[in-house]
């Protein structure tokens, strides 16, 4: 469909504690990235969020630190408001549901429902403290957990063994409020029949939504419209929240999955008095940004409830993200196992870029992934500094030196197959950059854009126009192959300016004063172009993008997280399992990085002997087939002859170096008798030897000679 404008939204999180990275991965940084490309192609977008205020989270904060909910609310709201503004996620409205148009829009929606007599009234039992005179909500319950025996299990779930309970399962059920015994008393709620749209759901989205919807968040729908769908209390009892607006419903308020996404709705009002062209007109694309655990409210209950309203557009596409773990486990916000973003702020400012490269880059866009600090220095140190930051400054350092500071002129008469080549690659990665972005791939897209600028990297190594002008007093003709090598890097750098400022808005803006060019060039119509820079127009000295992190950074970074200590009780909890595969994973991301590392100059090691040296079994091998390994974006993995019909699989982090086919018949040499390993559950055995250019290109340790597979190197 030719969509006239675009509604996009993010989860709205709870304001009861602040953001930490698995939030930003999870549903905030994807739908910054679209958002932020759809704007630089012109189209009319509006990008709504706020804080959820309501709820028995809220209501549990509250008591934990003695304040009022309101209390809790103001003091978190503004937390995560300024933890997204600094990191550049670009709201147009950050709204929040205690607002009086929130209260309103809500209310309102729910009225229109009762009166089309679309509510089921029911009467329930439900736990009640006759001390604190109020009905209490799962998690004011507390008591044995009949599982692991946890004696202060919560209502809904125990946070010792993590099974999920009711308060009816538990022993001994106690109220959190006032641990008094409580008792079962009567209480009416008004339900939202879900099972009447069990048809209309299986129609819109089992069977038009197969094709378009992420396979996690179709196959969990399905999985819940082919069980059966029941209806829902659309109301609960309680003192904190959207007040029910019935006559009847005294201390009751509205479900907050109930009134939370209509918070979407709310904050599109606010944001502008032109809302019902965002919610109410078919030419309008819906697109909600969530974590998986919310796929089932936003993809089936929200939708249902738009239905029975009538007159809102339905979200065409749901692209739910999974978790992102933190060096392995879990996050655990009660034990502060979390990488909270106003802390990451604080201790790397001005690096917002940094921390969204890695997590768009390790995004778990089809499965739950791992966030580590050592990852984090390492894709920076070897990707952001080595790669994207060391052609953008080779290319002005370059240019002050041998251009006197001025874009040089473009030679068409000198131009040969490897300028052709780079302005092929200018334009494909537009295209394959623009298909990910449309098609919610974001890890994709940014994989592109990197390996431009990898190509940009070999394309100047390869011309050496620093070594070109040492011949210029011979032959002052090659000042034209100078020109072109530079004028071409220079426009490869604008374009690296337009394609990377969705994932990098602040190195973007960086770029744009350093070419001294307005923010207005990095719409997405001028990427492809290599005109962007005039010719003798002068630029500015180059300024480093990014620095490197030092191990006494992440060391730091590591400490605090374990609480100080690495023997911390957290470590010894885990299970020899799953030591294992945090070991397994370690090795994975040791050989993922381990050739991507930067080299300064050459750092002599530790001396060994000669016995020690003899260990090694070093041997010639032929690479016979070589393909990518699945969700492993620097991974291959290689089948070795290693002679007398011995055959081996080694898995080499050289993917971003190497194609597959380009190096099936390689001589290389193997480190043959390294311990095996799995990694992305494939058993390596052994070790290819790589050496590493300054400009981190990668070169094939092999024999001059063509040698015997499995001749032992000496």
């Amino acid at each position: 469909m030719d969509f006239k404008r675009y509604l996009v939204t993010s989860a709205l999180p709870y304001a009861n504690g602040p953001i930490h990275i698995g939030h930003l991965a999870g549903s905030y940084l994807p739908a910054d990235i679209y958002v932020r490309y759809l704007r630089s192609q012109k189209r009319d977008v509006k990008y709504v969020c706020g804080s959820d205020e309501h709820g028995v989270p809220i209501t549990i904060r509250a008591m934990k630190e003695g304040v009022t909910p309101q209390e809790v609310v103001d003091k978190y709201h503004a937390m995560m408001k300024d933890s997204f503004e600094k990191m550049g996620i670009s709201f147009d409205i950050y709204s929040r549901t205690s607002n009086k148009i929130h209260h309103e829009t809500s209310q309102a929606f729910f009225t229109k429902l009762y009166k089309d007599h679309l509510f089921e009234e029911q009467e329930s039992e439900q736990y009640y403290d006759e001390e604190k005179e109020m009905f209490l909500a799962d998690r004011y319950i507390i008591g044995t957990c009949p599982v692991c025996g946890n004696e202060n299990a919560y209502g809904d779930q125990c946070e010792r063994c993590g099974s999920s309970l009711s308060p009816e399962q538990l022993i001994n059920p106690r109220s959190a409020l006032s641990n008094a015994i409580p008792v079962k008393r009567k209480t009416k709620h008004w339900y939202f029949p879900l099972n009447k749209y069990e048809g209309w759901l299986k129609e819109w989205i089992v069977e038009g939504k197969k094709d378009e919807w992420k396979p996690n968040v179709y196959g969990q729908c399905k999985s819940w419209i082919d069980n059966g769908l029941q209806p829902r209390a659309m109301t609960r009892d309680s003192n904190w929240g959207v007040p029910v607006p019935l006559p009847e419903a005294k201390g009751k308020v509205l479900y907050v999955w109930f009134d939370a996404p209509i918070g979407y709705i709310s904050a599109t009002k606010e944001l502008t008095s032109q809302w019902a062209d965002y919610w109410c007109k078919e030419d309008t694309k819906l697109v909600h940004f969530i974590g998986k655990d919310n796929i089932v409210f936003h993809c089936i209950i929200f939708p249902a409830m738009l239905k029975a309203h009538g007159g809102f557009v339905l979200p065409d596409n749901v692209p739910a993200n999974e978790f992102l773990n933190i060096e392995g486990e879990k996050v655990s916000t009660s034990r502060n196992w979390a990488v909270w973003v106003h802390e990451y702020m604080n201790d790397f400012p001005d690096q917002q870029d940094v921390l969204r490269y890695v997590l768009c880059a390790n995004a778990p866009e089809t499965k739950d992934n791992d966030f580590t600090w050592k990852d984090l220095q390492d894709r920076n140190n070897s990707e952001l500094v080595s790669i994207f930051g060391n052609f953008v400054n080779r290319a002005f350092v370059l240019m002050h030196k041998l251009c006197n500071g001025r874009v040089p002129k473009l030679h068409y008469d000198v131009m040969d197959e490897a300028d052709k080549a780079l302005l092929n690659a200018i334009h494909n990665t537009k295209a394959m950059a623009e298909a990910d972005l449309e098609n919610y791939k974001f890890r994709d897209a940014l994989y592109e854009v990197m390996d431009l600028a990898r190509k940009g990297n070999k394309y100047m190594q390869d011309k050496e126009p620093w070594i070109v002008a040492k011949t210029l007093e011979e032959k002052p003709e090659n000042q034209k192959l100078i020109d072109n090598c530079l004028h071409l890097s220079l426009q490869l750098t604008a374009n690296l300016a337009i394609l990377i400022n969705p994932f990098l808005p602040f190195t973007a803006k960086k770029m744009c004063y350093m070419m001294k060019v307005v923010d207005r060039m990095l719409e997405w119509e001028n990427a492809g172009r290599i005109d962007l820079l005039k010719e003798n127009y002068p630029l500015r000295a180059p300024e480093l993008l990014f620095r490197k992190i030092e191990d006494a950074e992440i060391e730091a970074q590591v400490q605090k997280l374990h609480g100080g200590s690495k023997n911390e009780k957290v470590e010894s909890k885990k299970s020899d399992n799953s030591a294992q595969t945090n070991n397994d994973q370690k090795m994975e991301n040791n050989l993922e990085n381990k050739t991507q590392e930067p080299i300064q100059a050459p750092i002599q090691k530790a001396e060994i002997s000669i016995d020690e040296f003899n260990k090694m079994d070093l041997r010639v091998a032929t690479i016979l087939a070589a393909e990518k390994v699945e969700k492993a974006d620097k991974l291959l993995k290689l089948e070795l002859d290693m002679g007398n019909g011995e055959k081996r699989t080694v898995v080499s982090g050289i993917a971003l170096h190497f194609k597959p086919e380009e190096i099936v018949g390689k001589q290389v040499t193997v480190v043959a008798n390294l311990a095996p390993r799995k990694m992305r559950g494939i058993e390596s055995k052994g070790m290819i030897l790589m050496a590493q250019n300054p400009d981190g290109r990668l070169i094939f340790v092999s024999p001059l000679e063509t040698a015997a597979a499995g001749s032992e190197v000496r």
